[in-house]
C-alpha cells in the first residue's frame, strides 16, 4: 500500500519526506486556504519534495473553466495530478485530460457506482471519503470493499486512493482489503509508528543498556 500525506504545509511533507515512507501528497482548497499562500507556489514546492503524485484541486464547477484549471495545473510540475469532484462536469474533464495524458484524481466519492463511473472515465484514482460515511452512520469500509471488487472484476487500471482516513483501524482495513493508497494527516501517520509495548520495550533496553557502562561508538 502506498501512503499519501494529506497536507499543504511544506514543512510537515518535507519531514514526513525524510522518513522515506512517503510515496504522494494529496491537497485541497481547504488545506490551501490554511496554508495562506498562493496555490501555484505552494504546489510547487511540494512536487519538489516528492517524486510522487502531488494531487491539486480545480475549484471551478463548469466543463470549460474547470477544465483550463486543469491543464494550468498540470503545467505546474510534472507530478502533478489535476483533482477533480465526482459530478458530470468533473468526469467530462476526466475523460478530457485523461485522454491527453493527464493523471487525475477524482475526489468526494461515496458510492461505488460513481466510484464505476470515475474508472469509465479513465481516473488514476478515486477517492472514496470512508471517514465521513462513518461520521453519518455508514459503512466506509464497506464502499472501499465494493470499489475493490468492481475494479478487480473489470480490471480497471484506477487505483483506491483510500481518504478522509481518521485513525490507524482504516489503514489496516484497507491494507486487508487490498486499497492501493491510503491519504492521511501527518497526526495520523505518525500513529502508525505508535504502540505502547514498543515504547515499554526500548526504555528496557535502554535501561540495561546503560548499566553496562558501554557505548557503540
Amino acid at each position: 500500500m502506498k501512503f499519501f500525506v494529506d497536507t499543504a504545509d511544506v514543512s510537515e511533507i518535507r519531514a514526513m519526506a525524510q522518513t522515506g515512507l512517503l510515496d504522494g501528497v494529496t491537497t485541497n482548497p481547504s488545506l490551501i486556504a490554511k496554508s495562506g499562500r498562493k496555490m501555484a507556489d505552494v504546489i510547487a514546492e511540494i512536487c519538489e519534495l516528492t517524486p510522487g503524485p502531488v494531487s491539486a484541486e480545480a475549484v471551478s464547477t463548469d466543463f470549460e473553466t474547470m477544465l483550463a484549471e486543469g491543464r494550468y495545473l498540470r503545467g505546474i510540475a510534472k507530478n502533478v495530478c489535476v483533482k477533480l469532484p465526482l459530478t458530470e462536469a468533473g468526469l467530462r474533464v476526466c475523460r478530457t485530460l485523461s485522454d491527453e495524458g493527464t493523471p487525475v484524481n477524482v475526489t468526494l466519492c461515496f458510492s461505488a457506482n460513481q466510484a464505476l463511473l470515475a474508472a469509465k472515465a479513465g481516473a488514476t484514482f478515486i477517492s472514496p471519503f470512508v471517514g465521513r460515511l462513518d461520521d453519518i452512520g455508514q459503512d466506509g469500509m464497506g464502499l472501499i470493499a465494493d470499489i475493490v471488487q468492481i475494479y478487480r472484476n473489470y480490471t480497471f487500471k484506477t487505483e483506491v486512493l483510500v481518504a478522509s482516513v481518521r485513525h490507524p483501524v482504516h489503514v489496516l482495513q484497507a491494507a486487508k482489503l487490498g486499497a492501493h493508497v491510503a491519504t492521511m494527516g501527518p497526526a495520523t501517520i505518525r500513529m502508525l509508528f505508535k504502540h505502547p509495548l514498543t515504547d515499554k520495550g526500548l526504555e528496557a533496553f535502554l535501561a540495561d543498556w546503560a548499566k553496562t557502562g558501554q557505548s557503540i561508538l
